[in-house]
């Protein structure tokens, strides 16, 4: 059966979801242009005909992934609830017990990144934003007297690095602690950061 022609745009997002699937099954290092190419049923030169180089395809697999975690953040911070409730529901969704992208494929970017500046530019800008969107609504709720956080900045950096260093021990060390252990973790270092007891901030989004 011939393939449905796409337009630039189409083909485009087409490759770059292969790009992300080939990514978490193999890493990054053992992925290649054929992989992507072949997952699709495509040529080789019509992959690299959209991006040059395999670094160019791996860079924009992830701005890809980034892209499709953010939007969906974004949606969780802007629903018409309290700011608790919102931050509670996002912390959740990220951390390791989540449905955000794979963690694997995160590990693997930071990894990536130490030596591909390209990558390395995607992974700070996915880093900054995530720290922006949180630090906004912890900032909103302080204000709106739901919390006494002080630094609203500082608690999205510390919560954020939690949640990455978490992330990272349990997709390397899979089990080592049930999902109810972590999910209990993840609300005690939000209550800590917003200057909560666990008890409070648990009553408070029921």
């Amino acid at each position: 059966m011939a393939r449905v022609r796409l337009s630039v745009a189409e083909r485009r997002e087409e490759l770059l979801g292969a790009a992300v699937e080939q990514i978490e099954q193999r890493g990054v290092a053992a992925v290649r242009i054929a992989d992507v190419a072949s997952a699709l049923g495509v040529s080789n030169a019509l992959v690299l005909y959209h991006f040059s180089t395999k670094e160019k395809l791996v860079a924009a697999a992830f701005t890809h992934a980034a892209d499709a975690d953010l939007a969906h953040l974004r949606k969780l911070l802007s629903r018409r609830t309290t700011a608790l409730r919102r931050l509670r529901s996002a912390v959740r969704w990220y951390a390791p017990t989540g449905t955000a992208k794979g963690w694997r494929l995160w590990i693997e970017g930071w990894a990536v990144a130490l030596r591909e500046p390209a990558l390395r530019e995607v992974a700070r800008d996915l880093d900054q934003q995530w720290k922006a969107a949180l630090t906004e609504v912890i900032a909103e709720g302080a204000a709106n007297g739901e919390f006494p956080c002080a630094d609203p900045a500082q608690a999205a950096w510390r919560l954020t690095a939690f949640l990455d260093g978490l992330a990272v021990q349990m997709t390397s060390y899979a089990g080592s602690l049930s999902r109810a252990a972590m999910l209990a973790w993840t609300d005690e270092a939000l209550a800590r950061e917003l200057g909560l007891d666990r008890d409070a901030l648990t009553a408070a989004v029921r």
